[in-house]
C-alpha cells in the first residue's frame, strides 16, 4: 500500500544514532526526507497533528515510521501499540530500528504487524546496508519525491 508524501519519521531519542542513520541514509541513496522526533509521546503528537505539528505543510503525514524501541516517556512498543489501536494509523507501515535485541520485543513488534524489526549495528558499513533495506521499504510505502520542500530536522 502506498501513503501519500516521501516523508520517513525517525522516532529515536539518541543523537548519535540519528546522525549516523542519516548519514546511511545518504550512503544508501535513501529520497525521502527525514524528520526527527526525540520520544513516544512527540510522535504521537506528530502523528496526530497535535501541538506544534498541526500544520501539515510543514509536517506532512509519513509514509514509512521508524521506532526505536527504548525510549523515555512512551517506548516504541507503546507507540506501536498506540497505532494499531487507531484506524486511521493501523496501516501505516512501521520499521522497528533498534539496539534492544530482546526476543520478547521483537514478538510483541512482529504481532503487531511491523515491516521489519532491525537490531541496529555498530559498523557503519552494515548501517548502511541497513539504510538500503529502508530504502527498499521506503520505495514499496512511499511516493517518489520529485520536489519536495525539505522537512529535515
Amino acid at each position: 500500500m502506498r501513503y501519500p508524501g516521501s516523508l520517513i519519521l525517525l522516532v529515536d531519542d539518541d543523537p548519535n544514532d540519528v546522525l549516523f542513520l542519516k548519514r546511511a541514509f545518504r550512503r544508501a541513496g535513501v529520497r525521502q526526507n527525514v524528520h526527527v522526533v526525540r520520544d513516544g509521546e512527540e510522535a504521537v503528537a506528530y502523528l496526530e497533528g497535535t501541538g506544534g505539528y498541526g500544520d501539515r505543510v510543514k509536517h506532512p503525514f509519513p509514509c514509512l515510521v521508524l521506532l526505536d524501541v527504548k525510549m523515555p516517556r512512551k517506548n516504541g512498543l507503546e507507540v506501536l501499540r498506540w497505532l494499531r489501536a487507531h484506524e486511521q494509523f493501523k496501516d501505516l507501515p512501521v520499521c522497528m530500528v533498534t539496539s534492544s535485541d530482546e526476543n520478547r520485543d521483537r514478538e510483541e513488534a512482529e504481532s503487531q504487524g511491523i515491516e521489519a524489526y532491525c537490531v541496529k549495528p555498530v559498523a557503519f558499513d552494515e548501517l548502511v546496508r541497513l539504510a538500503e533495506k529502508i530504502r527498499l521499504e521506503a520505495e514499496e510505502h512511499c511516493e517518489k519525491p520529485d520536489s519536495c520542500p525539505s522537512t529535515e530536522k
